[in-house]
């Protein structure tokens, strides 16, 4: 045995308990601010244990849509969303690229087998929203397939809604110089170096195209059947508040308690207030550039 290992077995039991509590009283420093994060987030989190017992006793669908540009925050709020719910009755698809086979298929189809039967809550990580931003952008469909796609999209949600489903659409929105940054801290950061992609690398460089395209998608997509929901989400710890928020104030459930579910308008905005917001700063960007052309 070490030597040290001998001596510390030989110490009395008091002074191992003082050791040991002095090791274990390590003073730390906490933001008031993520203290209260902290506790609402656990409150709604109970609350949407809650939902989800609810929709496994109803046999309810519920189906969760998170779009958005890259680094705009989408995968975290799922995981807090999905963090302490039943894995048996709450799924996260996050599909890769399509193969051969399914680039031959109907483009909806390999996105059907994913729907939710009864009792069970699916969370999209990007879904069939792919069509209406990144695949045009980057050349991944053809400009025909585009416009198909935002002909049929809103068809295709109304039947989804007919059968029952409880379709949630989240659009995450963050500004060009918070994607920056979040993107600097990914290179630096090795335990989130695997979430950069090609397609991250020309996020910023794009970034008028992927405007112009979620323009054209919100537009195409946005109903009174299946509308969009715009999540502001420079602040990560605002973003998911709202939107959980946003889903318990949607579905009633039994035994439901929570706080206050207001959410707030500076975070959490319907798809058309974000559009005439869009058509608003586009239309002045044009003025722009005629005047400096003048």
């Amino acid at each position: 045995m070490h030597e040290d290992r001998r001596k510390e077995q030989a110490l009395p039991a008091d002074e191992k308990r003082k050791n040991s509590s002095k090791e274990e009283r390590l003073p730390i420093w906490v933001k008031q601010s993520v203290l209260e994060y902290e506790k609402e987030l656990k409150t709604l989190q109970i609350e949407l244990l809650k939902l989800q017992n609810h929709v496994k006793d109803k046999g309810l669908k519920i189906l969760m849509i998170f779009e958005g540009r890259d680094a705009a925050g989408k995968g975290g709020t799922i995981k807090r969303i999905t963090e302490h719910l039943n894995p048996r009755g709450a799924r996260v698809v996050a599909l890769d690229k399509p193969s051969d086979v399914e680039k031959t298929q109907w483009y909806f189809q390999r996105y059907a087998e994913y729907l939710p039967s009864a009792g069970e809550i699916v969370l999209f990580d990007r879904s069939w929203y792919n069509r209406g931003g990144v695949e045009p952008v980057m050349g991944f469909c053809t400009e025909e397939e585009h416009h198909e796609f935002l002909n049929h999209v809103s068809e295709f949600e109304r039947m989804l809604v007919n059968s029952g489903i409880i379709l949630f659409k989240f659009y995450f929105s963050v500004s060009k110089t918070e994607q920056a940054r979040r993107f600097k801290e990914r290179k630096t950061d090795p335990l989130k170096q695997f979430k950069l992609s090609p397609v991250d690398a020309k996020s910023q460089e794009l970034w008028d195209k992927y405007t112009v395209v979620k323009h054209s998608m919100l537009k195409a997509s946005h109903t009174g059947t299946a509308p969009w929901i715009i999540i502001r989400s420079d602040n990560k710890k605002k973003a998911r508040i709202n939107c959980i928020k946003h889903i318990l104030s949607s579905v009633q459930y039994p035994t439901k308690n929570p706080p206050d579910l207001k959410t707030s308008k500076k975070i959490l905005i319907w798809g058309d207030e974000e559009i005439k917001l869009m058509e608003i700063g586009m239309a002045a960007k044009d003025n722009n550039s005629l005047n400096n052309e003048g």
